[in-house]
């Protein structure tokens, strides 16, 4: 009985696990709306993290009118996290959408990356990083701070 309450704490610690300044991101790969594939590297200046669709809105309206090649521009990306949505309703009519977009959208669907990353549903969170290691860390609720940070980016 020990051994399993020890076990399941242990389990418990390293899911609960909060992302602290100065540690490297693990490495991933997503899949962007086109079905082409994104791997994180020490070129990425800031990750936008959203969790469900109030934030991938957010996003959407900061990037409202801004060219094709905006974030990449600054060495930034998108990755929605769409492992809530249906499959038929994500295939069918939200991906497709999602190909109309100025901006990639890297898609988590089986939440595995936006997992490690945590945060409020209905905000974005904004990872800046160096060389993959984490330097700063907010959450943004309004679309008009989240332009204005990502406009202080240099491009």
């Amino acid at each position: 009985m020990r051994i399993c309450v020890g076990l399941i704490l242990g389990l418990l610690a390293t899911f609960s696990h909060a992302l602290e300044v100065g540690e490297r991101l693990a490495p991933w790969t997503l899949l962007d709306q086109y079905d082409q594939p994104y791997s994180l590297d020490d070129g990425l200046q800031v990750l936008l993290v959203a969790r469900s669709m109030d934030g991938g809105k957010l996003v959407k309206a900061a990037l409202e009118g801004q060219p094709k090649g905006y974030l990449e521009a600054r060495r930034a990306v998108f990755v929605a996290d769409i492992s809530r949505m249906p499959s038929m309703v994500s295939s069918l009519f939200a991906v497709p959408a999602m190909r109309d977009y100025s901006y990639r959208v890297l898609l988590d669907r089986e939440s595995r990356v936006v997992s490690r990353y945590p945060g409020s549903e209905s905000s974005v969170l904004w990872l800046k990083l160096d060389h993959g290691t984490l330097t700063e860390q907010k959450e943004f609720s309004e679309a008009a701070t989240l332009r204005a940070a990502l406009e202080s980016l240099a491009p």
